[in-house]
């Protein structure tokens, strides 16, 4: 995914230091079921569509931006089906980065799937029993959760300290 500027400008303030940063990742759906992916040009592998929002974005146009830009197609939000705090990443240049990533369920409504930005090497729909080998478990769980009618999931929270001690 491409650094956004208001990133970059940040960066500079605070070089590589821990950055806590919103993250979207949307599952496309077509009419026929089949699910939108990219094999992203930094590590060469297929996954979901993702992106950070910009300043004062909602999760949901930040849905419809990114699959628009990365992929051509267009979509509607249907459904929040993930919230979760990733592990910190560390990226090649030393930036350090930790995702609290706001899964989207789209339903495509037009459009054409194509490489459309710099960030992929290909685009395509994948039915639900010919999704590519080596997918991650990341994307693999978000479009589990895209095909089932259950709540948003979000990881549960520990025990609540006493008051006091």
């Amino acid at each position: 995914m491409a650094t956004p500027d208001f990133i970059l400008r940040l960066r500079r303030s605070i070089g590589n230091d821990l950055l806590c940063l919103p993250g979207v990742s949307m599952v496309v759906h077509d009419d026929a079921g089949r699910v939108l992916l990219g094999r992203r040009a930094d590590t060469g592998h297929w996954s979901i569509p993702g992106g950070i929002p910009e300043p004062g974005e909602q999760p949901a146009q930040t849905a419809v931006r990114e699959v628009l830009e990365e992929t051509a197609v267009r979509c509607v939000a249907v459904r929040v089906l993930l919230v979760q705090t990733l592990p910190p990443t560390v990226y090649p240049n030393g930036d350090q980065v930790q995702f609290t990533d706001i899964a989207v369920h789209c339903r495509a409504v037009g459009g054409e799937a194509r490489v459309n930005d710099d960030e992929s090497l290909e685009v395509g729909w994948f039915g639900p029993d010919e999704l590519p080998p080596g997918l991650s478990e990341f994307a693999l769980e978000r479009i589990r959760l895209a095909g089932d009618d259950l709540p948003t999931w979000f990881e549960p929270a520990g025990p609540v300290p006493a008051v006091g001690g």
